[in-house]
């Protein structure tokens, strides 16, 4: 069986490849480790995620990766429109396939959510290691956001809450600030006793700043025990996922049409009640068409959707993928 499309979702986090066969089929699938170019380089990016590749082929039974007609990636960090181009050109130089389109990763969930057989029309907005927003039409408009972080407004996803999470622990053992809990909770998730050690530790790479993000779940932990600032922090998550769909859906003109908002991303996915619930009821308040839904299928679906959108894959095809990821 000829392969059709290769998929990419490359967070920054994780990476899953998928090799998709002509009929839908998935052949071959692998999983690596997170794409950062800004923090790594492009080639060493790259590199890291050629690995991948090459062990979904080997997954799939072949020694070495072979053309296939269409490279779909969606990458994490692809944020500019000319990032998009740079990459599409460097995994064009790769020879993976005939042709290559980049997207951002939020696209991902943004196809993969979408009901089968439904119009291209939606907005994501993606909470995992930051945070992101695309919306999308069925004449091919889009809105977007830079996210790039506090340079381009952005506040919040995983990375962003532990760090808040830190300072006001900081701040209230050191009496600058008011009492939290997550003073000692933030501590004791690594075996600390204070914040004083959790800082030092973290200043001296003894714990590795890749580690940081594991305290995004401590934040939601404390604040669901009700502790004021640990919840002040999760309605301000909320307020800032909700802020982004609301535009993205204004700018599109979709404000007084009935619209799925798509959330995704590992914040997303946990399903916190204090962050689902209150996403819900501004969503409600401010944007009353919208439908929210959390998308926690694979985003590397949605890849290989757009993916077969490209070849204009016929009907059948998108059933048979979709069936492999969606219990």
């Amino acid at each position: 069986m000829g392969m059709s499309v290769l998929a990419i979702d490359a967070g920054n986090s994780k990476t899953d490849v998928a090799l998709i066969g002509a009929d839908g089929t998935v052949l071959g699938t692998a999983r690596g480790g997170g794409f950062r170019p800004p923090s790594v380089g492009v080639e060493v990016a790259l590199h890291m995620l050629a690995t991948t590749v090459e062990e979904a082929y080997l997954s799939a039974h072949r020694a070495e990766p072979l053309r296939v007609e269409h490279v779909s990636a969606c990458l994490a960090n692809a944020d500019l429109p000319v990032e998009e181009r740079e990459l599409a050109a460097a995994l064009k130089a790769r020879g993976w396939g005939d042709s290559v389109r980049v997207h951002n990763d939020t696209f991902a969930i943004l196809r993969a959510g979408l009901p089968p057989g439904a119009e291209p029309r939606g907005v994501a907005v993606v909470c995992g290691a930051g945070i992101n927003c695309v919306g999308m039409t069925p004449d091919g408009r889009t809105a977007r956001f830079p996210a790039i972080g506090k340079i381009s407004g952005d506040w919040g996803g995983g990375g962003g809450l532990a760090e808040e999470a830190l300072f006001f622990a900081a701040r209230a053992e050191d009496g600058r600030g008011g009492p939290t809990a997550l003073a000692s909770a933030l501590p004791a998730h690594f075996g600390l006793s204070s914040m004083y050690e959790l800082i030092e530790a973290l200043h001296l790479e003894k714990i590795p700043a890749v580690r940081r993000h594991e305290l995004s779940p401590v934040l939601f932990e404390v604040a669901a025990a009700g502790d004021p600032v640990a919840r002040s922090l999760v309605e301000r998550q909320a307020e800032e996922i909700v802020a982004l769909a609301t535009v993205a859906l204004d700018r599109l003109g979709l404000l007084e049409v009935e619209t799925p908002v798509l959330l995704g991303g590992s914040v997303l996915a946990a399903r916190h009640p204090q962050l689902d619930d209150t996403v819900t009821e501004l969503l409600a308040a401010r944007a009353p068409k919208a439908v929210p839904r959390v998308v926690t299928t694979s985003p590397v679906l949605g890849a290989g959707l757009l993916g077969l959108d490209h070849i204009s894959a016929p009907e059948g095809t998108y059933a048979r993928l979709r069936a492999q990821y969606v219990r």
